[in-house]
């Protein structure tokens, strides 16, 4: 870029050839509401729209011209960060807005994830969309919009990619109950029934970490540091804990649901056995009265 001047010229490399018009030269990097989006990564409608959720602070205003700033770049990326590890709109506007405290943030980013039980491996937990989990698990996307319309498909996080392996592996397990014969309507039913219970358990479960974990860490915790620390250690260890012992129970319950089923079919065999076959004095087997109607 022969010709040019220094600083005009690290403001070019700063900005790209393409975006040189938005770079003003007093040194601040500004730029047009088109040339901010494509930097980002992201429609001018979707820069709009944060605008008007609150989330992106006002341009400034140059006559009729609006320009954005590195601020608003920062502030966009750091917005699509949030959204990639599943930050509802409202969650993030809380993190920007500082509404949150030092562990608050700590524990919103922790329960982003990953946590004990998420899937591991070498790069990040790979994210589905409702239609790629169809394609994942060959299930119907008429079902699994149901499902999901319902309450009975629950994402890992929000957004437009909330599903992972893990939703998968369900998917595969409710096939193969129909694959063996249950009625799509029972088990519709019987996931309805556990949903309502499992969301007042979740519910209590949540309330109790709050008043008898976070509430005394953020009172007796030395500093921000510390508590936001000792909070997110608390959360990974107990939330696998706490899976363990409600997936334990359930399966204790409905073994022993199974086990009293089967007692009671037993029962019911003898006593139409008995019916059917009496003991005289002697101790010899003799048919029993409706036995002897019968014949």
């Amino acid at each position: 870029m022969t010709g040019v001047a220094p600083g005009v010229k690290v403001l070019l490399q700063v900005c790209g050839a393409e975006a040189a018009s938005s770079c003003s030269y007093s040194g601040v990097v500004r730029y047009r509401v088109e040339e901010l989006a494509a930097a980002c990564g992201m429609s001018v409608d979707t820069v709009r729209f944060y605008q008007a959720r609150g989330l992106l602070p006002r341009p400034d205003r140059d006559g009729r011209v609006v320009w954005y700033e590195e601020r608003h770049r920062e502030r966009l990326n750091a917005i699509r960060e949030f959204k990639d590890r599943g930050f509802p709109l409202a969650m993030i506007g809380r993190v920007l807005s500082g509404d949150l405290d030092a562990s608050g943030r700590a524990l919103a980013l922790a329960l982003a994830g990953p946590l004990p039980g998420d899937e591991t491996g070498a790069g990040p937990a790979e994210r589905l969309d409702l239609a790629g989990l169809a394609t994942r698990t060959g299930a119907p996307l008429p079902l699994l919009q149901a499902l999901e319309r319902e309450g009975l498909l629950v994402g890992r996080v929000e957004g437009e990619h909330p599903y992972t392996a893990a939703d998968a592996d369900t998917v595969f397990a409710g096939m193969a109950l129909l694959a063996a014969g249950a009625p799509l309507s029972e088990l519709l039913a019987l996931a309805r029934a556990h949903d309502d219970a499992m969301r007042a358990v979740a519910d209590t479960a949540v309330d109790l970490f709050a008043r008898y974990v976070r509430d005394p860490l953020r009172a007796t915790a030395g500093s921000d540091e510390e508590a936001s620390q000792d909070m997110v250690a608390a959360l990974h260890a107990m939330l696998p804990a706490a899976e363990s012992l409600v997936a334990h129970h359930f399966r204790r319950r409905l073994l022993a649901a199974a086990r009293d089923r089967v007692a009671r079919a037993g029962e019911a065999v003898e006593v139409e056995a008995g019916a059917a076959v009496q003991v005289d004095g002697d101790g010899y087997a003799q048919p029993g009265a409706e036995a002897r109607r019968a014949g």
